[in-house]
């Protein structure tokens, strides 16, 4: 169950990037305007401009809260409700909710730590949505001593200064034999 959850909060801190994508066998123009056979289009193409590091600092800072213990710090990042997506799981919490998910989280938790690998934030060329993605490994050691590690992306909807959207995946690494 915590590494569920674990796994949950990790993907709600990173919302989706790309616009949703409709599967057909039609062609769409690339980024350049020359046409690329594609066997798949997409709604909205080339619909996100690479934007500033502001909305990375509030992923980054909220991960960073979590990753030390620091619940309320991590919170003060977060909106008032957050929807939630992981892997079987979309829900849209409260703040109270979140602080009980990650508390219960901690509660099994001896130490977690976070190696980072990269970051993109975006905004769409309409400028009405803004996401960051970042990717990194987690660490977790329970209080019984297991360690365990698992890949993680975050795809993180910002709303004025404040994650509103967590979309969560992972990878676990296999078992060394």
């Amino acid at each position: 169950m915590r590494k569920f959850i674990c796994l949950c909060f990790i993907m709600y801190l990173v919302s989706s990037c790309t616009a949703p994508t409709e599967k057909t066998t039609e062609k769409t123009v690339s980024a350049d305007s020359s046409k690329t056979n594609l066997v798949y289009t997409v709604k909205k193409p080339d619909n996100w401009d690479m934007s500033n590091t502001k909305n990375v600092v509030v992923a980054f800072n909220a991960l960073k809260g979590f990753e030390e213990n620091k619940i309320d710090e991590s919170l003060n990042f977060f909106g008032d409700s957050v929807l939630w997506k992981a892997d079987y799981m979309e829900t849209k919490l409260s703040k109270d909710s979140l602080r009980s998910i990650f508390k219960a989280m901690w509660n099994e938790t001896a130490s977690l730590k976070i190696d980072m690998h990269d970051f993109e934030s975006v905004i769409s060329k309409d400028k009405k949505d803004e996401f960051v993605t970042i990717w990194y490994y987690q660490t977790t050691t329970d209080k019984k001593g297991k360690t365990d590690s698992i890949a993680m992306i975050n795809d993180m909807k910002i709303v004025n200064g404040k994650i509103v959207e967590l979309d969560e995946y992972t990878r676990h690494f296999p078992t060394k034999k």
